[in-house]
């Protein structure tokens, strides 16, 4: 009898146990989707999505309440919670639309509870970003009329914010007193391309262009007769780039002196200020040692010198990018001329700047695969007209306006699947990015936009530039349509948007606008006969 009792107790022991253990055994979680999506993070869904969370057993629905809640950036949001396949599934949808492009966070916590009365042993954690709003911002207008109001509302950039003494293009619009002599160049342009637009009259285009090059003669630091990156527009004192970059950047200045030359011609009058202006033009413009930037004797030119760090920065100027303007130039100069020599064994590495591959379908000629960031089309085009611009490397209209169908077919494509990427939503160059600044390309794609990308491409892909700047402005321009045109950049993915404007950035699109609209800016630039020397020396047709 006493061994009967003793198996019975040890039975009851174990059902106990084993009752027990099932009783505190977690409530396991299966899968998370999010419109059918299994991701924990997605980008572009839609603005009442709907959400399954899967678990191994029934959910107590006293729980939900606590269990679960969804936030935006402002705090708790409603949603609707309800349960099926018999109650181990919870379904979240929401009462009303969500707000677009906003993040949402999903917390399901140890709240909530099994029907067993076990508990989540972790914390479940998700995010989805809403769609952007199709609807247009602004009222619809011709694509005529469009291109002047973007052109207009850019140019307040340099016009309106122009440095108040030296009357050059601040760096961006936080800059200060710091101003860029390349980002001046294209500013010089783009008042050139206003006062043909009407946005200003001739003479006060011709008395801001007097009060610039009266300070770059009289007050701006040089150094061999190149300006540095950034300058103090009050005082003309270097500010360096960089610790060794503190003195002449060869490129920049050919920025610079291309804005100058265009002007030169642009200002061709007869008056005493014109008359002028083209003086003190032709004495900074023959003043620069464009050979002394071969170390003197050297074969390729150097980007950089300073008196303190001497040839330190070492940076050798090889192409393919946005310099052949330099080289050009270096080439035209009536004074200080590189050879031929010094653009093909430099520039052009005998040839080995040539690429010939095939990207979407299109060939690009020089330089790396896919073309590298779309500026590489931009800055020395933007005076130089490469329509019909040919050498023993390139044909030059088909470099830029590959490059440039490349750069849009990718983004087409969007390879790394960056919410925000489309046929109208291109264009990757360098600009700010969330948390800097860097050179986007299709090697180097972090989901960021550049607008000038796509509308400084105007003269080359003219159908799948104005699809961009309609998307641009009229889709997205409560968000980066501002005081001087186009903000930086954005990034859909992301949820970001730049408050900047910079120079390099704003200048190419007035200037390439304009050249697609008329060419102005190509046709007084090759009118220059020291230019037409440049080419010709270096073995281009035109």
């Amino acid at each position: 009898m006493k061994t009967i009792f003793s198996a019975f107790f040890i039975t009851l022991l174990l059902f106990s146990c084993s009752k027990e253990q099932k009783i505190t055994e977690p409530l396991s979680f299966y899968k998370y989707t999010i419109d059918g999506f299994e991701k924990f993070s997605l980008t572009g869904t839609r603005l009442q999505p709907e959400i399954s969370v899967y678990f191994s057993d029934p959910i107590a629905r006293t729980s939900l309440a606590n269990g679960i809640q969804v936030y935006d950036n402002t705090g708790k949001i409603d949603v609707q919670i309800s349960l099926s396949n018999n109650d181990s599934t919870v379904n979240i949808t929401f009462p009303t639309p969500l707000k677009y492009l906003t993040k949402y966070e999903l917390v399901i916590n140890d709240g909530l509870t099994a029907v067993s009365g076990s508990n989540l042993n972790t914390t479940i954690q998700a995010s989805f970003t809403t769609i952007a709003d199709s609807s247009d911002k602004f009222p619809r207008i011709s694509d005529e009329a469009l291109l002047t109001l973007i052109q207009k509302q850019t140019f307040k950039y340099f016009w309106d914010f122009g440095h108040p003494v030296s009357g050059l293009s601040r760096e961006r619009n936080t800059s200060g007193d710091l101003v860029t002599s390349g980002g001046s160049g294209f500013g010089i342009m783009s008042i050139i391309a206003g006062i043909e637009r009407g946005f200003i009259p001739r003479e006060e285009g011709l008395q801001r262009l007097l009060t610039i090059t009266d300070f770059l003669k009289n007050k701006a630091e040089r150094f061999h007769g190149m300006y540095p990156h950034w300058l103090n527009g009050a005082t003309g004192k270097t500010i360096p780039f960089s610790t060794k970059d503190d003195g002449g950047d060869i490129v920049e200045t050919s920025y610079l002196i291309t804005g100058l030359l265009c002007a030169s011609e642009y200002f061709d009058k007869g008056s005493a200020n014109e008359s002028s202006l083209r003086q003190t033009i032709k004495e900074i413009w023959e003043s620069v040692e464009w050979n002394w930037y071969t170390k003197g004797t050297e074969n390729v030119l150097y980007w950089h010198w300073s008196p303190k760090y001497n040839w330190e920065m070492n940076h050798q100027l090889r192409g393919w990018n946005e310099a052949l303007i330099t080289y050009i130039l270096a080439a035209a100069s009536p004074t200080f001329p590189i050879s031929k020599d010094v653009y093909d064994k430099g520039w052009a590495s005998s040839g080995n700047m040539k690429n010939g591959k095939s990207f979407y379908e299109n060939v690009l000629p020089l330089g790396t695969d896919y073309g590298g960031p779309l500026f590489f089309s931009h800055y020395s085009f933007l005076g130089i007209n490469p329509k019909n611009l040919k050498d023993k490397y390139a044909d030059y209209s088909q470099q830029v306006v590959n490059h440039t169908l490349i750069n849009h077919e990718y983004c087409k494509a969007n390879p790394k699947k960056y919410y925000g990427y489309n046929a109208e939503c291109w264009g990757l160059t360098a600009s700010d990015t969330k948390g800097g600044y860097t050179a986007h390309s299709p090697t180097n794609d972090q989901g960021v936009i550049s607008p000038t990308a796509a509308l400084s491409s105007f003269p080359f892909t003219p159908k799948e530039s104005m699809e961009a700047l309609k998307y641009f402005y009229y889709k997205l321009g409560d968000k980066i349509y501002k005081q001087y045109g186009f903000t930086d950049a954005f990034s859909l993915h992301h949820i970001w948007f730049a408050d900047s404007f910079l120079a390099i950035d704003q200048g190419p699109i007035i200037i390439m606008i304009e050249n697609h609209r008329s060419g102005l800016i190509w046709d007084f630039t090759m009118k220059n006969k020291d230019i037409k020397s440049g080419l010709d020396k270096l073995g281009f047709s035109y």
